[in-house]
């Protein structure tokens, strides 16, 4: 996947995982980061029960993102509170 498209989903996954966990976002730059880390994180997750990764920028890997940027975004806010 090129660097834009990482961005890309990046974004997708960050916003909707934002409004999921904290319905109200944390910001463009920090989603975009959160989401990035979360489909690194939801494409090791799925990876490792032994289906296919975060493979380009289509419905399938947009949902893996936005599960792994949930669990990067519960991690986020439960050690930022700490």
């Amino acid at each position: 996947m090129s660097f834009v498209a990482w961005i890309v989903l990046g974004l997708i996954a960050g916003f909707i995982g934002s409004k999921i966990v904290n319905k109200r976002g944390d910001g463009l730059i920090l989603d975009i980061i959160l989401g990035i880390v979360g489909a690194v994180v939801g494409g090791w997750l799925v990876s490792f029960m032994g289906y296919g990764g975060v493979t380009g920028l289509n419905l399938y890997s947009i949902c893996v993102a936005v599960g792994g940027a949930i669990v990067v975004l519960l991690l986020y806010h439960a050690i930022r509170r700490a």
